[in-house]
């Protein structure tokens, strides 16, 4: 299956546009983190993040301030791509645990770590709106395991981006997976859900 050429084009678009919000506002992940209302995360148990690439916002202060709400009772866990066109799996991990790449060169968790399904997903994103809507590198990988993950448990989703990263709305396909919230250095926004 092909992708409009619209989409394609955003995608080329929101690339560059990320590098300049990068230059612009290198403290941006730390001033995400500190618009993230924590106390909201107590009830997550396993946190699932990434490893930001190029010019991806770093999820490192978020994923901190959630685990020292959650003082012990949160663990943190690292996607691992094991096949192309497969949903992401996730191993726990802990900022001294050695990191091996995976499929794709992206640091990942050693296959001797626990395999998990997070509750709590930390997700990059190229650009997004305010109904849930998230525009990704354009492989699937984050649509896969998001409905992989929803099919097997609760999973709460979160979109790190720069503020500059918002449109008024990004255009979703059947297969793409919604956000439940975003947070970027100037704000959280939690998304409503309808219902269906």
């Amino acid at each position: 299956m092909t992708e409009p050429l619209d989409k394609k084009a955003l995608r080329v678009e929101m690339r560059v546009l990320r590098r300049r919000l990068l230059d612009e506002t290198p403290d941006a992940a730390s001033r995400a983190a500190r618009k993230l209302p924590v106390s909201r995360f107590s009830r997550f148990s396993i946190v699932g993040a990434y490893c930001a690439q190029g010019t991806e916002l770093d999820p490192g202060p978020i994923l901190q301030a959630i685990l020292e709400l959650g003082q012990g009772r949160t663990q943190a866990a690292l996607p691992v791509a094991a096949a192309k066109d497969a949903a992401l799996h996730f191993r726990l991990w802990r900022p001294e645990d050695p990191l091996k790449p995976d499929l794709y060169g992206i640091p990942s968790p050693l296959a001797s770590a626990p395999e998990v399904l997070p509750n709590l997903l930390i997700t990059p994103l190229l650009a997004f709106d305010r109904h849930g809507g998230r525009l990704g590198q354009g492989g699937g990988h984050y649509d896969r395991t998001l409905a992989n993950l929803r099919r097997q448990r609760p999973v709460f989703v979160l979109g790190v981006a720069f503020a500059g990263q918002e449109l008024a709305a990004v255009p979703m396909g059947p297969h793409d997976q919604r956000l439940d919230a975003i947070v970027t250095e100037t704000e959280y926004i939690e998304v409503a859900r309808e219902v269906r």
